[in-house]
């Protein structure tokens, strides 16, 4: 029997799928969820430290003031999107990483659909934070004329530039956690395919 890119030609001619380049598409697969996961747990406690412990007093007219994330309720709900995405892929690296060594099979499809639903409020919660705490550094760096509003990072420089390295962080958690709801669903829906092959 003949074969060629994993397809071999029985004597009846009838084509059978020798399933090599899948394994190895699954073994890359399996990686970059790993690495992503790995990401997203990383930078996700990187970027709720950053914005969470970032605090700077000012004097102005012999009173001081102190700026904290607490004063923006967007960084509240940042710091708080992070610390769940971080703890959820904490979880699910661990898992993954367990399922590879054990060499498991695929899950079942509640799972896979817990899984998937859970990637994907995840994803949209990230994107929503960031999003929130974007507009109002933006605010914060801009101002806002038309409502006078004034610009706060001439008076917080630190703290400013210290909010903006945690939402750039958060932007690679919110990017990577996109990237990974879409491995989810990859995942689940061949458990509606013709072929079923193995995945953490």
């Amino acid at each position: 029997m003949s074969s060629s890119g994993g397809v071999g030609v029985s004597p009846g001619n009838v084509a059978v799928y020798h399933g090599s380049n899948l394994m190895v598409v699954d073994r890359r697969v399996r990686v970059v969820e790993v690495v992503l996961r790995g990401v997203i747990c990383g930078l996700g406690v990187v970027a709720a430290v950053l914005v969470g412990f970032d605090t700077q007093v000012k004097e102005i007219f012999s009173i001081q003031k102190k700026a904290k994330f607490t004063d923006m309720k967007a960084l509240v709900f940042l710091v708080i999107a992070n610390g769940i995405a971080a703890a959820y892929s904490l979880v699910q690296g661990l898992r993954c990483v367990v399922s590879m060594v054990r060499g498991s099979v695929l899950f079942k499809k509640p799972l896979a659909w817990a899984i998937f639903s859970c990637d994907q409020v995840m994803a949209y919660m990230m994107l929503a934070a960031v999003a929130a705490a974007t507009q109002s550094a933006l605010i914060a760096e801009l101002g806002q004329q038309e409502l006078q509003w004034m610009k706060i990072c001439n008076m917080y420089g630190k703290f400013c530039s210290q909010v903006g390295e945690g939402i750039a962080s958060a932007v690679v958690v919110s990017l990577s956690m996109v990237a990974l709801s879409c491995i989810s669903a990859f995942n689940l829906f061949r458990l509606y395919g013709g072929k079923r092959s193995g995945r953490c």
